[in-house]
């Protein structure tokens, strides 16, 4: 999960998560990782489309960004 977290944060490049939110609510979210600080990741939420603060505790797990590849003839 880290090695992801940090190149995101590295490469800008989107990850998916799924994470339990302070509501008990599970969610997925599209992120790109802006800042590691302890244990918060601050990241951009394509769900919110702002900034997001993030508990590393609440992170269920974090997978490439899937991506639709579309056929060509």
């Amino acid at each position: 999960m880290n090695f992801l977290l940090e190149k995101s944060l590295k490469e800008s490049h989107p990850v998916e998560m799924i994470y339990f939110a302070a509501n008990n609510q599970i969610t997925q979210r599209r992120i790109i990782v802006k800042e590691i600080r302890g244990n918060y990741v601050k990241a951009f939420c394509f769900l919110r489309n702002d900034e997001r603060l993030f508990k590393v505790d609440n992170i269920l797990s974090v997978m490439p960004e899937k991506r639709q590849f579309l056929k060509t003839s």
